[in-house]
């Protein structure tokens, strides 16, 4: 046993940690002093990483889940040599690469942005099920995670879904150090209760004590050596350790030490200011493959449409991911147990070793697609619109991770009909809007959906799709082209009075109050803004002014931070332009899909009647 490399290393990152943050007058040095010995043990024998190319793709993954520990895992980056302990003196300052929670933009070291509690897990489960079940390869993934966070119900998630997959490359590493935020944890020191607990979703579980070395280093080895199975090691820790007067105390979380305490806790530590690890070389693998195959729009039309055939735009999904699945080796799918609705079935038909279900498990999927997409994959992730909501804190730290996540959202909108409100997605625009580097797209017809699922898998981020439930008339060429940030004129003349600017099941609803008022002799334009996120700024101003500059925007979502909101954004300084919103502004109850509709009033009759009146007034 290297009992004193051990000691020396924790020391280290110990005094770094508290010295960051002193530096910094904001942190939490104690959650990172808790933590010190267990990450020391594995870093000096057990990590096998080439720090000076964190993109090998044999390259052992460590997520800290307890994001706010970002200074143990900086210091632990410093010893490897990834750069000077000097740099670690900028933390949490003005242009640092190291923000007070780890962030992937700023350092190539780190594969996900965490500090979400409860979120680290599931990303592990995505790069294990990669390196088990697509890539076959050797490294391994080790998640440290707090116990204020096991209180998460999407831990336990990932927890039931490391076991389900046999997931004996992923180690998990809670630092049971009883002290949360504000008071004691809910199960204190009580490892074994964690054992029992886990243990019982079948995972293999080790209790140490997380400071002594010889089980330390036990624990590790024992770890390695278990096969079909995920391997949990139950650490009992004391916050603070290391330092007597921070040591299993109260009411420290968060607080960084003042100038003078830190001389007190330095001398205590008596640590070296520079330590050096050098962990072992990756496992010897062949690459993966990064590069991109441009799919062949050809090869992926499900089938070849005519205008006036009717089709599900979920169903279109699901036929194009499958055809687009061929061509391209790095997309995989995932579901949570609604794949015969949301059509995710063809997927896993055709792709059976691509396609992991995910059940009822909404938040888990999407950080299982961040993990996956970490390395290298393109995840589609599906289910109803409105059960995304539950799993949008996942989104969100997608986003921040810069993440290749695809995300379909089924039965949105009022126009699901009987099923009622609470399975309305309603929401979902909105929030995808508001998520860092996101595109939204809401296809109309077939052929739209065809052609923006290509497009979604070609966009590197987060990208969105809306689905409909109900089958809607084909209104386009075959082949038509639907790039992203631009939209489609679907009615026009040169004497327009209004503008009609719709997605979707709206756009339908568009078309038959064109059709009314056309009849009438009252001619106006009709724009297709399939693409929300980003939008034709550009474009919708022309429309806007060639039709008068009276602008009517239908959308079934709700009245906030959708279709409207997004078009009223465009306009916002637009003293010609005058925008009239109507979205659903009501609590939906049940019905046909066209008594839903008309609830709501964004039918073809009221969307008839509010071009009357705009024009005659």
């Amino acid at each position: 046993m290297k009992k004193e490399e051990y000691r020396l290393c924790a020391q280290f990152l110990r005094y770094w940690s508290i010295r960051a943050t002193t530096e910094a007058g904001s942190g939490h040095p104690t959650s990172c002093l808790s933590a010190a010995d267990l990450v020391a043990v594995l870093g000096v024998s057990f990590w096998r990483y080439n720090i000076k190319r964190p993109e090998d793709d044999g390259n052992d993954r460590i997520i800290f889940s307890k994001g706010h520990a970002a200074p143990l895992l900086y210091a632990l980056f410093a010893a490897a040599g990834a750069f000077g302990t000097e740099e670690l003196l900028t933390l949490r300052k003005k242009g640092t690469r190291l923000p007070g929670h780890p962030m992937p933009s700023f350092l190539p070291w780190v594969d996900v942005a965490t500090g979400s509690l409860g979120q680290g897990l599931s990303a592990g489960v995505g790069m294990a099920l990669a390196g088990k079940y697509i890539h076959r390869q050797q490294y391994r993934v080790f998640t440290l995670l707090g116990d204020s966070e096991m209180a998460e119900g999407s831990v336990w998630e990932a927890i039931a879904s490391a076991a389900h997959y046999r997931l004996d490359n992923l180690i998990a590493i809670i630092d049971v150090n009883r002290l949360g935020q504000s008071q004691e944890t809910m199960l204190a020191h009580d490892i074994e209760g964690y054992a029992r607990r886990i243990g019982s979703f079948g995972w293999h579980t080790i209790t140490i004590d997380g400071h002594a070395y010889d089980e330390i280093e036990r624990a590790y080895a024992e770890a390695l050596q278990v096969t079909g199975t995920p391997v949990v090691i139950i650490a009992k820790t004391y916050k603070g350790k290391g330092v007597s007067f921070l040591e299993d105390k109260e009411g420290r979380h968060g607080k960084p030490l003042s100038a003078e305490e830190a001389e007190r806790a330095y001398a205590e530590l008596n640590a070296p200011e520079e330590f050096s690890i050098d962990p072992s070389a990756p496992a010897d693998r062949s690459p993966i493959s990064h590069t991109r195959n441009l799919p062949d729009p050809e090869k992926v039309q499900p089938k070849a449409w005519k205008k006036g055939d009717t089709a599900a735009t979920r169903q279109v999904y699901g036929e194009t991911l499958a055809l687009l699945g061929e061509q391209e080796q790095r997309i995989v799918a995932l579901d949570a147990e609604t794949k015969n609705s949301t059509f995710a079935e063809v997927f896993a038909k055709a792709h059976p070793g691509r396609f992991f279900e995910m059940f009822i498990a909404e938040q888990n999927m999407v950080g299982t697609a961040l993990g996956l997409s970490v390395r290298g994959l393109i995840p589609f992730v599906s289910t109803f619109a409105a059960f995304f909501t539950r799993a949008y804190d996942q989104i969100r730290m997608s986003g921040l991770s810069e993440a290749n996540v695809k995300i379909v959202g089924s039965h949105a909108g009022v126009s699901i009909g009987e099923d009622g409100a609470s399975q309305m997605g309603l929401e979902d625009i909105a929030m995808m809007r508001a998520v860092y580097g996101s595109a939204v797209v809401y296809p109309a017809d077939a052929v739209a959906t065809a052609a923006l699922v290509q497009e979604i898998a070609n966009y590197h981020g987060v990208a969105y799709m809306r689905t409909t439930r109900a089958k809607t008339p084909v209104i386009y060429d075959e082949g038509e082209k639907f790039p992203l940030g631009k939209c489609k004129v679907v009615r026009k003349s040169n004497t327009d009075a209004a503008c009609i600017m719709a997605a979707g099941i709206t756009l339908h609803e568009a078309l038959k109050a064109y059709q009314r008022l056309s009849e009438e002799g009252i001619l106006v334009r009709v724009v297709d803004v399939y693409s929300i996120k980003p939008i034709d700024a550009v474009e919708l101003h022309r429309h806007a002014q060639e039709s008068g500059g009276k602008v009517i925007v239908v959308e079934d979502h709700a009245w906030d931070g959708g279709l409207g909101d997004a078009v009223l954004n465009v306009f916002a300084e637009a003293a010609d332009t005058a925008v009239v919103k109507m979205a659903v502004h009501i609590l939906p109850r049940a019905g046909t899909p066209e008594e839903m509709l008309q609830q709501a009033e964004i039918d073809a009759e009221s969307i008839y009647r509010k071009v009357r009146e705009i024009v005659s007034g």
